[in-house]
C-alpha cells in the first residue's frame, strides 16, 4: 500500500483488486478509497478515471492482441476436396470461361475435375466404372436416361431448405418442367443457361436489296406468309427463298406446347392441333420457288447461305451463321387460335448424384454457378438467363459483337410457352429423339408432295403406336 498527501486528504491505492471483462479482454483494476476526516468513502469519479487509464495501459502492453485464446478462435481451414462435374456436350473451354475463375475464388479448397461426353466418359460408362460424378449437367432429353434411370437421383429439396434458397428467382416454366419430368415431385436439379427461345430471323441485306420493309415484332403468320411470297424470286440468275425454318425444333417447340406422343394414350397427341400446325408451315413450301430442302439439317442450315429472307429458328450462341449474313430478329409470329407465346426449348439442369461424398459442397458450387453475377455475365454474352430477373433479361447480348446490334427484345416480347406435358409414368414411353424423327419425316413427306396432309398424320399415328408396342415388349 502506498499514498501521498493531497491537502487534508490521503489517497490510498489498496491491494485488493477487481476484475472486469471488456470486449473480450480481461482487465485488472484496483479499488480506490479517499480517506477524509469523516472516514473512508468510495470516490467513483477517480475509480472510473483510473479504470480507463488501466485499460489503455493494458492495451498498449498487449499490442491489441487477445490474451484469451478461447475468445476469438480462428476458423479451422477447410479440408481440400475434389468435385467431378460432368458437363455433357459443353466444352471445357466454355466451362472455364464461364465458371472456373469465380469458383476458384469462392472455393479455394475445392478442385474441380471437369469431364465431357467422350469415349470412356459417357455417364453410363462412368457409372459402370464406379467413377460417378458429383454434379451432372442434365437436360429434358437426358434427365431420365442419363440420371434417374441410372439410380443417380438426389432430391435437392432438403438442401434448398437447409440453405434457405429462393427457388422463385428462376423462371417458373423451367422449374415446373423439371418437377413434372422427374415424376415424383422431387427437385432433381436447378436450371442453368442457356435456354433456346424461338425468333424470326431476317436477312437485312435482302430486304434492302429488294426495297421491302423489314419484318416487325407482333406479326401474324398470315403477314409473314405474304412477305415470304413477296421475297421469293429469281434475281440475276440467283434464286432467293422468302422463308425457311428449322423443322425439328420448330415443330417440337410449338406454341400449343403440344407433345408428339399423347401423355395419356398410345397415339398421336391431339391430331387436329397437329393438323393446324402442319397446315401453317406447309403453305410456305407451296410458294413457287420456295420449295423445302432435301432433309431436316439442310433446311435448318438454309439461312446461313445468305439467299433466304426469313427463317424461324432458335436463338442460340451455337448457331453457325457466317458473319457476312447481316441479320436481325423479330418476335415469333402468332398463329390464329394459338396462345400468343414464345415457343422455347428448355434449359439444362445441374443435378447432384446421390453417390457424391460431398453433396453440401456440390450444392454450394451449383448455387455459385447460378448466381446473379454469373448469369448477368452470361446474359451480356448472349446466353438467355434462366432467372426471372428483368435487369438480367434486359442485358441480353449487350456486350456481344453481333447480338449487341440485334433486336434482343424479340426474345422477351412474349412469355415462354408452358412446358410440354409429360407421358404418364405407368405407360411405356418412346425416346424423344425417335418421336421427333418420325414427326419431321411425316412433315417432309407432305411438304415434298410424297403424301397428302391427312395421310401423313395418319401414318405418323401408326408409326408411334408401333414404337409403343416395341417398348411394351421390352
Amino acid at each position: 500500500m502506498f499514498g501521498r498527501e493531497i491537502g487534508k486528504s490521503r489517497l490510498f491505492q489498496l491491494s485488493n483488486r477487481t476484475s472486469l471483462s471488456y470486449n473480450g479482454y480481461m482487465w485488472v483494476t484496483c479499488t480506490h478509497y479517499t480517506e477524509t476526516r469523516r472516514g473512508p468513502m468510495f470516490n467513483k469519479r477517480k475509480w472510473y478515471a483510473l479504470l480507463i487509464c488501466s485499460m489503455a495501459a493494458l492495451t498498449a502492453c498487449s499490442g491489441g492482441k487477445d490474451d484469451n485464446p478461447g475468445s476469438a478462435a480462428l476458423e479451422k481451414p477447410k479440408e481440400p476436396i475434389t468435385l467431378t462435374i460432368h458437363g455433357g456436350g459443353v466444352t471445357e473451354e466454355e466451362f472455364n470461361s464461364r465458371f472456373k475463375e469465380v469458383l476458384g475464388k469462392k472455393f479455394p479448397h475445392i478442385t474441380v475435375n471437369y469431364v465431357i461426353n467422350a469415349k470412356g466418359t459417357m455417364v453410363p460408362e462412368m457409372v459402370a466404372a464406379g467413377t460417378i460424378p458429383d454434379i451432372i449437367r442434365t437436360d429434358i432429353s437426358t434427365l431420365l436416361s442419363n440420371y434417374l434411370d441410372l439410380g443417380l437421383g438426389e432430391d435437392l429439396t432438403p438442401y434448398v431448405k437447409k440453405y434457405n434458397y429462393d427457388l422463385a428467382r428462376f423462371n417458373k416454366v423451367f422449374m415446373d418442367e423439371l418437377v413434372a419430368l422427374g415424376r415424383s415431385n422431387a427437385l432433381y436439379g436447378l436450371p442453368v443457361p442457356p435456354y433456346f427461345p424461338h425468333v424470326l430471323y431476317y436477312n437485312k441485306d435482302l430486304f434492302d436489296k429488294f426495297g421491302v420493309r423489314y419484318p416487325r415484332d407482333g406479326m401474324t403468320w398470315d403477314e409473314v406468309y405474304e412477305l415470304a411470297k413477296q421475297m421469293t424470286r429469281i434475281d440475276n440468275g440467283v434464286a432467293y427463298r422468302g422463308f425457311s425454318f428449322n423443322p425439328g425444333a420448330t415443330l417440337r417447340d410449338n406454341p400449343y406446347s403440344l407433345p408428339i406422343l399423347d401423355p395419356n394414350a398410345d397415339k398421336l397427341a391431339d391430331q387436329e392441333k397437329w393438323k393446324l400446325i402442319f397446315e401453317n408451315y406447309l403453305r410456305f413450301f407451296q410458294i413457287p420457288g420456295n420449295e423445302i430442302a432435301a432433309n431436316n439439317s439442310a433446311e435448318a442450315g438454309m439461312f446461313g447461305k445468305g439467299t433466304v429472307a426469313m427463317q424461324v429458328n432458335q436463338h442460340s450462341v451455337y448457331q453457325n451463321i457466317p458473319p457476312e449474313v447481316k441479320y436481325d430478329y423479330v418476335a415469333f409470329p402468332s398463329m390464329s387460335g394459338a396462345p400468343k407465346l414464345m415457343p422455347q426449348r428448355g434449359p439444362a439442369y445441374f443435378s447432384i448424384t446421390k453417390q457424391s461424398k460431398h453433396k453440401d459442397e456440390a450444392f454450394q458450387v451449383v448455387l455459385e454457378m447460378l448466381s446473379d453475377e454469373i448469369q448477368m455475365k452470361d446474359s451480356l454474352a448472349g446466353l438467355p438467363t434462366t432467372l426471372a430477373s428483368k435487369p438480367i433479361q434486359d442485358a441480353l447480348g449487350k456486350e456481344h459483337a453481333v447480338y449487341g446490334k440485334v433486336n434482343m427484345n424479340a426474345l422477351n416480347a412474349n412469355q415462354p410457352a408452358p412446358f410440354t406435358p409429360k407421358r404418364k409414368a405407368e405407360l411405356p414411353d418412346v425416346a424423344g429423339a425417335t418421336q421427333l424423327a418420325l414427326l419431321y419425316q411425316s412433315f417432309f413427306d407432305a411438304a415434298q408432295g410424297k403424301t397428302d396432309l391427312n395421310s401423313a398424320l395418319r401414318q405418323l399415328d401408326e408409326k408411334l403406336k408401333l414404337e409403343v408396342d416395341k417398348e411394351r415388349k421390352k
